[in-house]
């Protein structure tokens, strides 16, 4: 069984900073893609920024500039840097990992339970 605990949501002011974290554990071997998603209030999840395996990220267009996504393959983490907050990237953030995949899929995988970024003065 694969189990991601993410940690490192909170409270902000814009133009502030964040860094997020997603430890995953269980059975994981072989190439993998990782990712991290949102959801704001009264919105659908949407893809923020993924990374491959061997380390090539995307990004949503709306994150460009200022989230920086990485991940360590020796402990099976991934990170969100993110600066220059706003208050639309306010929204509960999930981590997911795609076994087996090169990129991140919009379903299935493994997610974690979700952490609560709020951007406001």
């Amino acid at each position: 069984q694969v189990r991601l605990v993410e940690s490192g949501g909170g409270l902000v002011q814009p133009g502030g900073s964040l860094r997020l974290s997603c430890a995953a554990s269980g059975t994981i071997s072989g190439v993998n893609a990782m990712g991290w998603f949102r959801q704001g209030p009264g919105k659908q999840r949407e893809l923020v920024a993924s990374i491959t395996h061997t380390g090539i990220p995307t990004y949503a267009d709306s994150v460009k500039g200022r989230f920086t996504i990485s991940r360590d393959n020796a402990k099976n983490t991934v990170y969100l840097a993110m600066n220059s907050l706003k208050p639309e990237d306010t929204a509960v953030y999930y981590c997911k990992l795609d076994i087996q995949h090169i990129r991140i899929a919009p379903s299935g995988g493994y997610w974690g339970q979700g952490t609560q970024v709020t951007v406001s003065s």
